[in-house]
C-alpha cells in the first residue's frame, strides 16, 4: 500500500469499500474503510455504483444515514441514471428514500443560502433549468433570447415550438402540455372566490396554450398582461393579433426589467399570476417568488407555475417540488399540490425529434395562495 500513489489508493479503498457494503459488511467495518480514506464520493468504474447506491441495495437505512453524514452525493447517479432515491423506490423503501431526498432537500436549500452571496461555484443544482438542462441556448437566458425560434406542427398535428441547437431540436414549448395547461387554468378558476374582473398576469407566452385557456374562460379576464421578451415570440404574437385582443396588455421585455417599473406597479394587483419561462433556472423562480407579495392582489388570488424541476428523475423533481413549497411558505404562501398523468399513448409521439425535458408520468401541479389569518 506505501508505494500506491494516493489517487490509485482512493480507488482502490473506494472499490473495497462499495464491494464490502454490497456483501452486508457492518457499520463499524464500513467506519473503518472510512477512516482509512475510502472516499464516500466514490462511483464504482464499473457500474458508477457509489457507496449510497450499494447501502440503498442491501437496504441498510443506518449506512445510508452514516454515509450521508460523511458527505456521501445524495444525487449521484450510476451508469443506469439511477440515484440512491431511485434504487430505494425500486424497493418500496420510504425510510431510506426520506432520509436521501431530505438530504438532498437540506444540501440545496444550503447551496441556494450560500449562492446568494454570489459565488456561483457554489451552485450547481439551483442552476437547474425549468425545461433543459445543458451550457446551450437551451441554457443560457441571454443565449436563447437570442436564438432563432421556428414554429411548426409534427406529423400528428402537435404545435411545436423549437430552437435548433448543433443540429437537435430542443421544444420551447410542444402541444402535449395541453393536458397540464388545461388542469392549471380549471384549478386556478374552480378556486377563485370571485370569478368576475379577474385579472390575470402571465409570464411567459411561448405557444399560448394558457393564454387561449385563460381567454376562454366563461367569464374573460377584465385585464389579461402577458410579459414576453423573445422576439421571434412577439412577432408570432402579433401575426395571431394578441396586441389587439379585448382586455390584454402584452408587456414586451424581460419579467427582472419590468415588475419595479411603475407603471407595471400602477396595474394594481392581480388575481391570478401564472408563470412558464424558458431557459431560465430555479434561482430566477425563487427571485420571481420574492415580487409575489406585491403582486397578488389579497388572500382570494391564485398563484401556479411550470413546474418541470428535474422532470427527468423522480427525486430529483420530489426535492424541487419540496423547495420549492418551502421558499412560497417563507414569503406566506401555502402551496396545494395536485397530480396530472402526463404519459403518452405511444412516449416517442410526445417528444417527435425533440430533446427531453419531462420524462416522468406524473405532473404535479402548484396552486399557491397568501395565508389567510385564522
Amino acid at each position: 500500500m506505501e508505494d500506491i500513489e494516493p489517487p490509485e489508493l482512493a480507488t482502490q479503498l473506494g472499490e473495497q469499500l462499495v464491494a464490502e457494503i454490497l456483501q452486508n459488511a457492518s457499520l463499524d467495518a464500513v467506519k473503518s474503510l472510512v477512516e482509512a480514506g475510502a472516499p464516500v464520493w466514490y462511483q464504482s468504474g464499473a457500474e458508477g455504483t457509489s457507496p449510497l447506491h450499494a447501502a440503498a441495495y442491501v437496504r441498510s437505512l443506518e449506512l445510508v444515514k452514516y454515509l450521508i453524514d460523511k458527505g456521501a452525493v445524495w444525487n449521484a447517479v450510476d451508469f443506469m441514471q439511477n440515484t440512491a432515491g431511485d434504487i430505494a423506490l425500486s424497493f418500496n423503501d420510504a425510510e431510506i428514500y426520506t432520509a436521501v431526498r431530505d438530504a438532498g432537500i437540506r444540501t440545496e436549500l444550503l447551496l441556494g443560502l450560500l449562492s446568494s452571496r454570489d459565488d456561483s461555484s457554489l451552485d450547481p443544482s439551483t442552476n437547474l433549468i425549468l425545461r433543459a438542462s445543458d451550457d446551450t441556448a437551451a441554457g443560457s437566458s441571454e443565449d436563447f433570447l437570442s436564438s432563432k425560434l421556428r414554429y411548426t406542427k409534427d406529423e400528428s398535428g402537435q404545435d411545436l415550438c423549437f430552437i435548433e441547437v448543433d443540429g437537435e431540436d430542443i421544444g420551447v414549448m410542444m402541444g402535449w402540455e395541453m393536458p397540464i395547461m388545461k388542469e392549471t387554468v380549471h384549478s386556478i378558476y374552480d378556486s377563485l372566490p370571485e370569478r368576475d374582473n379577474i385579472r390575470v398576469l402571465n409570464v411567459g407566452f411561448g405557444l399560448g396554450i394558457i393564454d387561449r385557456l385563460f381567454q376562454a374562460l366563461p367569464t374573460p379576464p377584465a385585464l389579461h398582461v402577458i410579459i414576453e421578451p423573445h422576439p421571434d415570440v412577439l412577432r408570432y404574437m402579433k401575426d395571431n393579433d394578441w396586441h389587439q385582443k379585448p382586455g390584454v396588455r402584452v408587456l414586451e421585455g424581460r419579467w427582472q426589467d419590468l415588475v419595479e417599473k411603475e407603471d407595471f406597479l400602477a396595474l394594481g394587483g392581480f388575481d391570478v399570476i401564472y408563470t412558464d419561462t424558458f431557459s431560465e433556472n430555479y434561482r430566477d423562480l425563487h427571485q420571481f417568488f420574492e415580487h409575489l407579495p406585491d403582486l397578488l392582489s389579497g388572500s382570494n388570488a391564485r398563484f401556479s407555475f411550470f413546474h418541470g424541476l428535474g422532470a427527468t428523475n423522480p427525486l430529483f423533481y420530489d426535492v424541487y417540488t419540496r423547495i420549492s413549497e418551502l421558499h412560497l411558505a417563507e414569503i406566506g404562501l401555502d402551496v396545494q399540490w395536485s397530480d396530472v398523468d402526463v404519459r403518452p399513448p405511444k412516449y416517442e409521439e410526445r417528444w417527435a425529434r425533440s430533446r427531453e425535458y419531462f420524462t416522468l408520468p406524473t405532473y404535479r401541479l402548484p396552486l399557491a395562495y397568501l395565508h389567510t389569518l385564522p
